[in-house]
């Protein structure tokens, strides 16, 4: 999990002080940190952002977060434009390793293809130096949560209106030239 700027909702946790016993997180975003993740998610306004979350060893050196996430945004209904809330019950689950790790690299056959088993698990993400952050991994399941095309109860689109077949053609670009041979 490489970023240059500094996440919209943060919250570092030490690889070196987590155990295989799991540590439970409560994690709650702060006015600045809504407002923000507002901007980054474009949406009118994050009213919430509340995760509890357990966080314990995987495997050798990696690291579980697992939990659930619960948001409520306003969002902009695209039928009427009027503010919808929603809210967002997700559950989160990411698996971290550190970066050079074999745990982290995707699985090829002898061509070279990678192999993808899209019921499969996701590949572990992966974090550099002693720290991962566990308010990243919650905004980018909030992220993959939010409707795209949210509407308000009722929103209905009205009825189409369809072309004719006669506003469907398109003039001749010839048609001028044939009025100038008849002079």
């Amino acid at each position: 999990m490489k970023h240059e700027s500094k996440p919209a909702f943060s919250y570092p946790v030490r690889v070196g002080h987590i155990s295989a016993n799991p540590v439970t997180l409560h994690l709650s975003a702060s006015e600045t940190e809504r407002r923000a993740l507002a901007d980054l998610w474009s949406v009118d306004d994050v009213l919430s952002l509340d995760a509890d979350l357990q966080v314990a060893r995987w495997k050798k050196d990696g690291v579980k977060i697992k939990g659930e996430v619960h948001a409520r945004i306003v969002q902009t209904c695209v039928v009427t434009l009027e503010p919808v809330e929603a809210n967002i019950r997700e559950p989160v689950e990411a698996i971290l390793v550190p970066e050079g790790s074999r745990l982290a690299r995707q699985a090829d056959n002898d061509g070279g293809e990678m192999i993808l088993d899209p019921e499969g698990p996701d590949i572990p993400d992966t974090f550099e130096g002693d720290t991962i952050d566990a308010g990243e991994v919650v905004s980018e399941h909030v992220a993959l949560a939010i409707d795209p095309y949210p509407r308000k109860p009722g929103a209905v689109f009205g009825e189409r209106i369809e072309s004719s077949a006669a506003d469907d053609k398109r003039p001749n670009p010839f048609a001028v030239l044939k009025d100038l041979k008849k002079d």
